[in-house]
């Protein structure tokens, strides 16, 4: 949970949830950020910073990208209005950018993954989606093992300035 905070604790800019499997379970071969359409309690959800995109996903409906199965659990601060924890959203993009995303899908088997959800400079709230391909087993090790060396390498780096 990045970004700034106001004095109730919310964040006006900076990531709201974020998906970390999205990464090491897919290849990504290509990100755009993409507007979302919530409500106002869900917007206020979201600033408190206690989504979950773990298990989201986009894909089509209707001609239209929405996100599936993502979790904004509901505002407790006194607002009457109820909405479904895990509906879905209808996220917002241009007709190319759509076409060129759901083209990918269908022609090479990609799949679009939800990265994050963030608030921009201006406090809008964005959604980070990446064109993934699925990682096999080897794959992840191999991205486990590099991983854990460039931790160990900026471990000896730190270790060896504190020497001089």
């Amino acid at each position: 949970m990045a970004g700034k905070k106001t004095k109730s604790g919310m964040i006006s800019h900076g990531i709201a949830a974020q998906n970390r499997k999205g990464r090491f379970n897919y290849t990504i071969l290509e990100t755009t950020e993409a507007g979302i359409v919530l409500k106002g309690p869900e917007v206020k959800s979201l600033r408190l910073g206690r989504a979950t995109i773990t298990e989201a996903y986009a894909a089509e409906r209707d001609g239209e990208l929405w996100l599936f199965n993502s979790y904004i659990p509901e505002y407790q601060g006194g607002v009457l209005s109820r909405f479904d924890t895990r509906a879905a959203r209808k996220l917002l993009l241009h007709r190319k950018q759509i076409d060129h995303f759901l083209g990918a899908v269908s022609r090479s088997g990609s799949s679009i993954v939800p990265l994050d959800i963030h608030f921009n400079d201006r406090g809008v709230a964005k959604v980070t989606l990446g064109l993934g391909q699925g990682r096999k087993k080897e794959d992840k090790r191999h991205a486990i093992a590099e991983r854990d060396w460039q931790r160990d390498k900026a471990r000896l780096v730190r270790s060896k300035g504190k020497d001089y």
